[in-house]
C-alpha cells in the first residue's frame, strides 16, 4: 500500500525516537502541544473564575464561553499568529480570543507569559511523576516476586568481578530492589515538593494584581490561593521572579538521573549474567540476536536500558547550567533548553521503566549453570571449613593449612594451565591425611551452608520494606507489558 502525502512528509523529517519509537502514549501526550495549550486555556479560565469571585467585572457569559472552548484550539491559526507576533503566549491569547469574542477582553487579565508557561510546566512535571511512579512500583513488584522465588538458590557472588563468597539469586535481586525503592521514595518526594508558581505578575511582585484589586493585599493573596487550588496544588511558591526558581528543575531531573543510574546498574548486571549464561532476559520465539551469528541471544532490552539511562543521566547538566545563569528576575536563555531537557528526561525514564518491567516479567534462570560454576569455585572457598573440621578431629591447624595450600595450588594449575575442572576435593579424598573427615566432605561442600542469612534477609526485606512501599500502588499493578520496538 502506497504512503500518503502526509506520511511521506513525516518520513522526510526527523522525529525523536523517544516518541516515535519508544515512549508510552500517555507520557507522549503529557508533553504534547495539545496538553500544553489546553492547559494554558484552563489556566486562563481558572484566573478569570477567581478574579470574578473576588469582585472583578467578569460575567457568567464570559466564563461559559471560555469553558466551551477549552479544547477548541485552531493550531493553524495559532502558528500563523506566532509567526507574525514572534510570541507564543500572545499568539494563543489571540487564538483563544478569536473563538471567545465576549471573553476576549479579560483573557490573561493581569498575567504575564510565565503565568501560563511556568504553571503549565509544573502541572506537566507533576503529571509526569504520577505516570512514572506506578511504573516504577510495578518493576519493584515484579522483581520482588522474582527475589522471593529464588531467595534460597545459591549463586556465586562477585566482588571486583572476581569469584567471592556465595550469595543467593534472590538476595542479589534485593540489591537491585533496594536502589529502586530509594528511587520510588525520591520520586514521591520530588513530586510532593513541587509547588505552583501561582499568580505573581511580571517580576514576581504581584503588582499588576494589586492594581486590579485597588491595593487590597488580601484579595491578591486569595486570588493566588484560589488559582493554586483549582490547578490541584496545595501550595504555591511565596517568592518567585518572573519564573519559578530553576533550581526546581534541578531537583526534578536529579531524581530522574538517579533512577537512570539504578537501572543502568541493574541492566549491566543482567548483561553480565547473560554472558555467564546464568540468567537471561526474555527472548522471543522469532527474535534475531545477530544478522551474522544466528546462535546469538543478545540482551538487547538491557542494552537499550543502559543506552537510554546514560542519556537520562547526562540531562541533569542542562538544568544545573540553566539555574546558574538566570540573571536577576529571569533571562530567556532558559526557554529553548527547558523545552528539550524536561520532556526528554520524563520520556526517557518512561521508556526504561517500561522496558525493565518487560525484562523483570520474563527473567530466565539456569540453575544447572549456576550450580556448575559453584562447583568450580566452592572447593577453594571450603578450605577454611575443612581446616576447622580437621582440627575438631584432632589435627594440627598449621599442618592442615600447609597440606591444603599445596593441594589447592595443584588444583588451580589444572584449572588455569590445563583448562580442566577443579579437582581440589578429589585430591583431598585421595590424601590419607584427610581420612578423618572424608565422610563429612559432602556436607562441608553444601552450597546452602555458604549463603549465610541471605534467604532470611530476602524475606525480612520484602516483608518490612518493599511490600509496604507498594501499598499505595496496588490498584495500578496491572498485567504484563509488551515491549516497544
Amino acid at each position: 500500500m502506497a504512503t500518503t502525502g502526509a506520511e511521506e512528509d513525516a518520513l522526510a523529517r526527523y522525529r525523536s525516537p523517544l516518541v516515535s519509537r519508544y515512549a508510552s502514549a500517555e507520557m507522549g501526550f503529557n508533553f504534547s502541544e495539545r496538553k500544553k495549550f489546553g492547559t494554558w486555556r484552563r489556566l486562563w479560565l481558572y484566573l478569570a473564575q477567581a478574579e470574578k469571585s473576588l469582585g472583578l467585572p467578569i460575567t457568567d457569559e464570559q466564563i461559559q464561553e471560555m469553558e466551551a472552548n477549552l479544547d477548541n484550539i485552531d493550531f493553524k491559526m495559532a502558528a500563523e499568529e506566532e509567526k507574525k507576533l514572534r510570541h507564543d503566549v500572545m499568539a494563543h491569547v489571540h487564538t483563544f480570543a478569536h473563538c471567545c469574542p465576549k471573553a476576549a477582553a479579560i483573557i490573561h487579565l493581569g498575567a504575564t507569559s510565565c503565568y501560563v508557561g511556568d504553571n503549565t510546566d509544573l502541572i506537566v512535571l507533576r503529571d509526569g511523576f504520577n505516570l512514572l511512579l506506578p511504573k516504577l512500583a510495578r518493576v519493584i513488584s515484579r522483581l520482588a516476586d522474582f527475589a522471593e522465588k529464588y531467595a534460597d538458590l545459591p549463586t556465586l557472588g562477585f566482588t571486583h568481578y572476581q569469584p567471592a563468597q556465595l550469595t543467593t539469586v534472590g538476595k542479589r535481586c534485593c540489591l537491585w530492589i533496594q536502589d529502586l525503592c530509594m528511587d520510588l521514595q525520591n520520586l514521591e518526594r520530588a513530586r510532593d515538593d513541587l509547588r505552583f508558581r501561582g499568580v505573581k505578575g511580571t517580576t514576581g511582585t504581584q503588582a499588576s494584581f494589586l492594581q486590579l484589586f485597588e491595593g487590597d493585599h488580601s484579595k491578591v493573596e486569595e486570588l493566588d490561593r484560589l488559582v493554586t487550588a483549582k490547578a490541584g496544588f496545595k501550595r504555591a511558591y511565596i517568592v518567585t521572579g518572573q519564573t519559578y526558581s530553576r533550581k526546581v528543575d534541578i531537583e526534578v531531573l536529579s531524581v530522574l538521573a538517579s533512577l537512570g543510574a539504578s537501572i543502568h546498574k541493574i541492566c549491566t548486571d543482567i548483561r553480565l549474567l547473560a554472558n555467564l549464561k546464568e540468567i537471561e532476559e526474555p527472548f522471543e520465539k522469532d527474535q534475531i540476536g545477530s544478522s551474522a551469528m544466528p546462535y546469538k541471544r543478545n540482551p538487547m532490552r538491557s542494552e537499550r536500558c543502559c543506552s537510554l539511562a546514560r542519556h537520562l543521566m547526562t540531562l541533569i547538566l542542562d538544568p544545573l547550567q540553566t539555574a546558574s545563569v538566570q540573571w536577576f528576575e529571569r533571562t530567556l536563555d532558559d526557554s529553548a533548553n527547558r523545552r528539550v531537557c524536561l520532556a526528554e528526561a520524563f520520556l526517557t525514564a518512561d521508556i526504561i521503566l517500561s522496558t525493565l518491567q518487560n525484562i523483570s516479567e520474563g527473567l530466565v534462570v539456569y540453575p544447572k549453570v549456576i550450580e556448575r560454576r559453584i562447583r568450580q569455585e566452592l572447593p577453594f572457598m571450603a578450605t577454611e571449613n575443612i581446616i576447622m573440621a580437621m582440627v575438631k578431629a584432632g589435627g594440627n591447624r598449621q599442618d592442615c593449612h600447609e597440606k591444603i595450600r599445596v593441594l589447592s595450588q595443584q588444583a588451580a594449575a589444572v584449572v588455569k594451565q590445563e583448562g580442566g575442572d577443579n579437582d581440589f576435593i578429589a585430591r583431598v579424598r585421595a590424601d590419607p591425611y584427610f581420612s578423618p573427615i572424608h565422610k563429612q566432605l559432602e556436607s562441608l561442600l553444601d552450597p546452602s551452608s555458604f549463603t549465610g542469612r541471605a534467604p532470611q534477609q530476602v524475606t525480612k526485606f520484602l516483608k518490612e520494606e518493599v511490600r509496604p512501599a507498594l501499598i499505595p500502588y496496588q490498584s495500578k499493578m496491572g498485567g504484563k507489558i509488551e515491549l516497544a520496538l
